[in-house]
């Protein structure tokens, strides 16, 4: 529970919430632990309190930041569990899937950058990396100072 009118700052309390979970082995080594927005959304805290979570995570040295891709237990070079999939390739598929179900059509745009980073939550560098994701594959390409665009079928990956 946490105490909002206490001595003890919000982001140290949820810190230590993290930490017990580590201690106790809810959170593994190689797990992610929540996001900023997952954060913000459980404990209704604001964007700047989040980040100070995992910064005082990270000072404690229990955790490590990989950046586009999340926070995880342990210190950086720990084998991360392979069940979570880095966030810029979750948003890249779902952008995809909207390519593959005609919701995004070739020679038409893809939500720009800041667009993703609202809907999805995310910093501007993970929703680069979503579309730089789907650039290099073929499924998208960009116009300088115009925006991203899908490709023609013809220029789609061969699955």
């Amino acid at each position: 529970m946490i105490d909002r009118d206490g001595p003890v700052p919000i982001y140290k309390q949820i810190a230590e919430i993290i930490r017990e979970q580590i201690d106790h082995g809810d959170l593994e080594p190689g797990d992610a632990v929540p996001s900023e927005t997952e954060l913000e959304a459980e404990y209704g805290i604001a964007r700047l309190t989040a980040r100070r979570v995992t910064r005082e995570l990270r000072e404690q040295g229990l955790v490590y930041t990989v950046q586009g891709e999340g926070t995880f237990v342990g210190r950086p070079g720990t084998p991360r569990s392979a069940e979570r999939t880095p966030v810029y390739q979750r948003i890249a598929a779902e952008i995809l899937e909207q390519i593959r179900s005609g919701d995004l059509v070739p020679n038409r745009r893809i939500p720009p950058e800041k667009a993703l980073m609202k809907q999805y939550g995310v910093a501007k560098a993970t929703a680069r990396n979503a579309v730089d994701f789907l650039r290099k594959q073929g499924w998208v390409f960009t116009v300088p100072h115009r925006g991203t665009y899908v490709s023609p079928p013809e220029d789609w990956p061969k699955s």
